[in-house]
């Protein structure tokens, strides 16, 4: 009896139990998110702070080309604010989305010598990035309440949801690439066109509105992007709050229609069905990752 009951207990050695794994083995997730920080900033000088950097000098870069020359800030309000908002989000999605289809490989020594859930590797690179997102929400927070931004339960609840589902993008997009990475090392050259496009193709740099004039019948397409609706939600939550009356009054300030009733929902079910795509190919092809690697 006590033999059936061990028997019971037992998996099949290599088998991968999914996401569940990755849960059941939070002490090896841990391990890894800090050997991934460790590396990063081994032998670096200013370490941590080059995480500000990046997107501090994408913020300079972007608000002196649009903002000044070209004079998006005459048309959009406290543009600052809204630039800065939509750049914090997406450098943690392509950060945590490039890191992710890279991990696999990256670890290849690590795969090849011991077995660990797989899974760890692409999670463990979201996590990383989200631990580089949040001084920078930090930042974003200290100058919204310079220009009059006071949180409320529902902002802080939809700026949440909005980071989670992000990151449960990143991860379902990164197992997706990872695993195909593996295979076909093409695949990280995809990413980093998919990545070099996605601050383009959320209003980061723009307002909602005007893609809906030049769109017309074909917005809803572009509204099914988790990206966007993340980005829009982020505007919601952090920007329009810094308006004056006058300002939100404003046609190109008004927040997209149905933007939590209809598009956010329609987002987290996009985000999911990626996510389910990416760990059946992850599993399908982890099978083999030692060997190939």
């Amino acid at each position: 009896m006590a033999s059936t009951d061990v028997e019971a207990g037992l998996t099949q050695p290599g088998r991968s139990g999914g996401l569940r794994d990755v849960y059941r083995n939070r002490f090896l997730l841990k391990l890894l998110v800090r050997k991934e920080i460790k590396v990063r900033y081994r032998g670096s000088v200013l370490g941590i702070v080059w995480s500000y950097m990046r997107p501090g000098m994408q913020f300079l870069v972007f608000y002196i080309a649009l903002g000044l020359f070209l004079n998006a800030q005459g048309s959009t309000p406290n543009y600052p604010i809204y630039l800065f908002a939509g750049i914090v989000l997406v450098n943690f999605f392509t950060e945590a989305l490039g890191n992710a289809t890279r991990s696999i490989v990256n670890n290849r020594d690590l795969i090849r010598k011991i077995y660990l859930p797989r899974e760890l590797f692409p999670v463990a690179s979201v996590w990383v990035s989200a631990a580089h997102f949040l001084p920078q929400v930090l930042i974003l927070l200290v100058v919204c309440l310079f220009f009059g931004w006071l949180p409320t339960v529902w902002s802080v609840l939809a700026v949440v949801a909005a980071f989670v589902m992000l990151a449960v993008l990143a991860i379902g997009l990164g197992l997706f690439f990872g695993a195909i990475n593996v295979y076909f090392r093409d695949s990280e050259n995809l990413v980093d066109l998919l990545i070099m496009m996605v601050t383009w193709a959320s209003p980061v740099l723009y307002l909602w509105s005007q893609v809906e004039r030049v769109l017309g019948a074909f917005f809803p397409l572009y509204q099914l992007n988790p990206m966007t609706i993340a980005v829009e939600v982020f505007h919601w939550a952090f920007w329009r709050p810094t308006l004056d009356g006058a300002q939100l009054t404003a046609p190109s300030t008004a927040t997209v229609p149905g933007l939590f009733e209809l598009w956010f929902p329609l987002a987290g079910v996009v985000t999911v069905a990626i996510l389910l795509v990416g760990q059946f190919t992850f599993s399908r092809l982890s099978v083999k990752f030692a060997q190939e690697l």
